[in-house]
């Protein structure tokens, strides 16, 4: 593969340099903008499974001004079968929940406060029958899953994550359009040098390879810088950001795994760039005979 990339001086004369190229930044800016909306895909992926797994197993109970019932709901919730945990929430923490709607004046009106209890029910238990011998005791009582409140905040960022994946194939079409437009452009320009490679035998694969090899070189060059900077870009927001970031998605919001991922772009975008070259050198080469 590394003589591939670099071939002796006696084949890269067959095609003149030409360093003023401008396929490089192209590539280099593209592949800037296709890393930091990949990774930001793979972290929003992350967190969206560190919320859905949080929330699996959780329910709420809520009893209306149900003080006097909080006892015994939450003794029944916890000997119901398939329940695996279940706490009541602090009244000074439902408290404070209220005042951050509602200000510090909630307290001094004098509003009754709901009673909460949290829940976590195994995998596959029978969540109907929780809810059943809950209102059967507690009338007012109301089973809720965490999962059903946050479905909507799910979606949103099964979304986000889609629109993330559709910018990464855009990027790559992109991509391969522009190099169509770079290997035509090098056709283009070296037509003579062609046509004395074909008076000497040279057939369309060799001639083609020229192409592609120089165009893969571009494109990994390029590749490589975008994502150089694409990476410092997202460790300098990572630490402005002091952790939150992390803390919110309840722990690292890339694994090793996405950085090798992330790490494999340029050298994908390299491979489209050599298939691309290839294909649209020798169409244009069997069009020119």
């Amino acid at each position: 593969m590394i003589s591939w990339l670099f071939p002796p001086a006696s084949e890269r004369r067959l095609l003149p340099d030409n360093r003023g190229r401008p396929m490089p930044y192209v590539i280099a800016i593209m592949m800037f903008v296709t890393l930091v909306v990949a990774a930001a895909g793979l972290a929003i992926a992350n967190s969206a499974a560190v919320v859905r797994k949080g929330v699996a197993s959780r329910y709420s109970v809520q009893i209306p001004d149900g003080a006097a019932m909080a006892a015994r709901a939450e003794a029944l919730v916890k000997a119901a079968p398939g329940v695996t945990a279940a706490q009541r929430v602090p009244e000074a923490d439902v408290r404070r929940t209220l005042e951050g709607w509602l200000g510090n004046e909630a307290s001094a009106l004098g509003l009754p406060l709901p009673v909460l209890i949290d829940v976590e029910i195994a995998a596959g238990a029978d969540v109907g029958i929780v809810e059943q011998r809950l209102s059967a005791a507690v009338p007012t009582a109301r089973l809720t899953s965490y999962g059903e409140r946050l479905a909507p905040l799910s979606r949103s960022l099964t979304a986000l994550q889609w629109l993330a994946l559709g910018l990464v194939v855009l990027m790559g079409v992109a991509t391969a359009a522009s190099v169509v437009l770079a290997a035509r452009g090098a056709l283009d320009t070296n037509r003579a040098s062609i046509e004395v490679m074909h008076g000497i035998g040279a057939t369309d694969e060799q001639i083609a390879r020229l192409f592609q090899r120089r165009i893969a070189i571009d494109t990994f060059v390029g590749g490589v810088g975008g994502a150089v900077a694409g990476a410092l870009v997202l460790l300098l927001v990572s630490a402005l950001s002091g952790g939150v970031m992390g803390e919110l998605a309840g722990g690292a919001i890339l694994g090793w795994s996405d950085v090798l991922l992330l790490a494999l772009l340029p050298v994908a975008f390299a491979a489209l760039a050599m298939a691309v070259a290839r294909v649209t050198v020798l169409r244009a080469l069997g069009a020119a005979l």
